[in-house]
C-alpha cells in the first residue's frame, strides 16, 4: 500500500497541475472569474497538502495549523468559484461567511493543544465545503446533465470521506494527537481526494470549453448591437428553399434612419435601433424569431400566426415604437417611426418567396407615406 504521505504529495502535484490548467484557461478568457477562484483555491490546497506530505511525522503547530488553514482557505475559494460558475453575478458572502466561521473554530483547539479536536473541525469544514460545491453544480445540472451530475457526485463522495475521517477521530476519542491519524478513513480520504480532484478538474475544464464553444456560436449568430439574430443565423434557421406553409413574416424598416444618424449622430442612431429591438422582444413570443438583416431593417418570423393575428402584432409593434417618441432631429419635433410589410405563406410556399412578398409589402408601406403596416395579398396557388 502507498503510505499516506505519498498520497498527499500526489494530491499536491495533481493540484499544482490543475492550478496551471485553470489559470491558463483564465488567461484566454479573462471574464471567466470562476477559473481564478478555482485556480488559487486549488493552489492553496496544494500548498497545504505539500506541507502535510513533507512533515516526516512532525506534528507541531506549524505542521498542523498552517497546512489545515491553507486547505480550508483553498476549499472556500473553490466554493466561491463554483458559485461564480453557476452565476457570474453570485454573491461571495456565503463563501466568506463559512470560512470566517471555520478558521477560528479550527484554530482555537490547536492553539489550546487539542489537536485532535482541531483535526475533527478541519474534516467537518472540508466536508461542508464539498457539499456546498456539489449543491452549486446540482442547481445548474440542466445545462449539461451528465457532466454536472458527475461533478456533483464527485464532490459528495469526497465530502463523505472527510466526514468519515471526523467520525473515526471522534470514535477513537483521542482529543490530543501527537502524530497524524492513521486509519482506513484517512487513507480512503487521501485516495478519493486525489482521484476526485483529478476528475473534478477534468470535468470543470471540459465544461469551460463547452461554454466557450456555445458562447462563440451565439456571438457568431447574434447581432452585436441589438442582441437579436443576425442575417446569417436567420437563413441558417430558415433556408430559402424551405416550405413554410402557414408562416407569417413581417419586415420592418425604421423611417428616415439616415436623417437620425446625420442630425443626431450614430450613437443616437444605435440607441434607436436597440430600443426598437427591445420593442420586438416585448411584443413577440419566445417561439418567434427576430433578426436584424442589416442597417435599420429587421425581420420577424411568426410560426402559426394567421393573417389577421400577424397584422395585429405588426400594428402593436408600430404603435409601441411610435409611442416612444424618440427624437430624430435636434429640435425634437419629429420622432422615429417604423414601416412594416407583412406576408403569410401559402400552401407549399418557400421561405424565400414569402420573404420577398413581405419585402414588397414593406416597399409599398414606404411609398404610401411610412409609419404604417402594409399586408401582402394572398399568394395565388401555382
Amino acid at each position: 500500500m502507498i503510505d499516506n504521505a505519498t498520497l498527499l504529495i500526489g494530491i499536491a502535484f495533481s493540484s499544482a497541475s490543475l492550478t496551471v490548467a485553470l489559470l491558463i484557461g483564465w488567461l484566454n478568457a479573462r471574464h471567466e472569474k470562476y477559473l481564478v477562484h478555482g485556480g488559487f483555491g486549488v493552489a492553496s490546497v496544494a500548498a497545504g497538502a505539500s506541507i502535510l506530505g513533507l512533515r516526516e511525522g512532525s506534528y507541531d503547530l506549524f505542521h498542523t495549523l498552517l497546512p489545515y488553514t491553507l486547505v480550508v482557505v483553498g476549499l472556500s475559494l473553490i466554493y466561491s468559484g463554483s458559485r461564480v460558475f453557476r452565476d457570474s453575478n453570485a454573491s461571495l458572502l456565503p463563501a466568506i461567511a463559512v470560512v470566517a466561521i471555520a478558521l477560528p473554530v479550527q484554530a482555537v483547539p490547536f492553539l489550546m493543544g487539542y489537536s485532535g479536536i482541531g483535526a475533527i473541525v478541519l474534516n467537518i469544514a472540508a466536508g461542508v465545503f464539498m457539499l456546498l460545491c456539489a449543491r452549486e453544480y446540482w442547481l445548474i445540472r440542466r445545462e449539461a446533465w451528465v457532466a454536472l451530475v458527475a461533478n456533483s457526485t464527485l464532490y459528495v463522495v469526497v465530502a463523505l470521506s472527510f466526514f468519515a475521517c471526523a467520525v473515526m477521530l471522534v470514535l477513537d476519542g483521542n482529543w490530543v494527537l501527537t502524530a497524524p491519524a492513521d486509519n482506513w478513513a484517512e487513507d480512503l480520504n487521501s485516495i478519493l481526494s486525489l482521484t476526485g480532484l483529478t476528475g473534478i478538474g477534468a470535468i470543470t475544464l471540459t465544461l469551460h470549453h463547452a461554454r466557450a464553444a456555445r458562447r462563440h456560436r451565439l456571438e457568431a449568430n447574434t447581432d452585436a448591437l441589438t442582441g437579436v439574430l443576425n442575417r446569417r443565423a436567420l437563413f441558417q434557421r430558415f433556408a430559402e428553399s424551405d416550405s413554410v406553409t402557414g408562416l407569417a413574416v413581417i419586415m420592418f424598416d425604421l423611417d428616415h434612419f439616415k436623417q437620425i444618424n446625420d442630425r443626431m449622430g450614430h450613437a443616437h442612431g444605435d440607441f434607436v435601433l436597440t430600443r426598437f429591438a427591445d420593442i420586438l422582444r416585448q411584443e413577440l413570443r419566445h417561439s418567434d424569431a427576430i433578426a436584424r438583416l442589416g442597417g435599420e431593417e429587421f425581420c420577424a418570423i411568426l410560426p402559426g400566426r394567421d393573417r389577421d393575428a400577424a397584422r395585429q402584432v405588426a400594428e402593436h409593434i408600430r404603435k409601441a415604437f411610435a409611442d416612444l417618441a424618440l427624437a430624430i432631429d435636434d429640435e425634437g419635433k419629429t420622432t422615429a417611426t417604423v414601416s412594416a410589410g407583412m406576408a403569410t405563406a401559402g400552401v407549399n410556399e418557400t421561405f424565400s418567396s414569402v420573404l420577398s412578398r413581405a419585402d414588397s409589402a414593406l416597399y409599398k408601406a414606404k411609398q404610401a407615406g411610412r409609419n404604417q403596416v402594409h399586408v401582402a395579398p394572398f399568394r395565388l396557388v401555382a
